[in-house]
């Protein structure tokens, strides 16, 4: 089983990616990546659910969508070092904890979660 069913297909993921950007709305510890949000955070929210849908093993609606999987072009305009790297892994652990993700996918999503957020760094 891939990451996508692990928890539990369009539904866990939902609730993930929900998950993930309220405590990236919540926690002091996330202010600084949730200053470069809009006021509202449902476009990015389903956004991310689109993206992590394919890259989980899911269906791949961010590239039918956008035609790719680039992400560092997207986040070109905002200046992102490594406090803002693990301000963004901060918030996801938080959220696999919080759907109660196990720790098999835990341990199957720290790396690969780890390289794509370390590709966003530009600073």
């Amino acid at each position: 089983q891939n990451p996508y069913e692990l928890l539990g297909g369009e539904a866990g993921l939902r609730k993930l990616c929900a998950a993930f950007y309220r405590i990236m709305d919540e926690a002091p510890e996330a202010a600084g990546i949730r200053a470069m949000h809009g006021e509202s955070l449902a476009a990015i929210e389903e956004k991310l659910f689109e993206y992590l849908s394919g890259w989980m093993g899911g269906p791949p609606l961010y590239v039918r969508r956008t035609g790719t999987v680039c992400l560092t072009k997207p986040h070109q305009p905002y200046a992102i070092g490594a406090a803002e790297r693990d301000q963004w892994l901060l918030c996801m652990d938080r959220a696999l904890e919080e759907v109660g993700a196990s720790s098999e996918v835990k341990e199957m999503l720290h790396e690969p979660m780890f390289r794509i957020a370390d590709m966003m760094v530009n600073r």
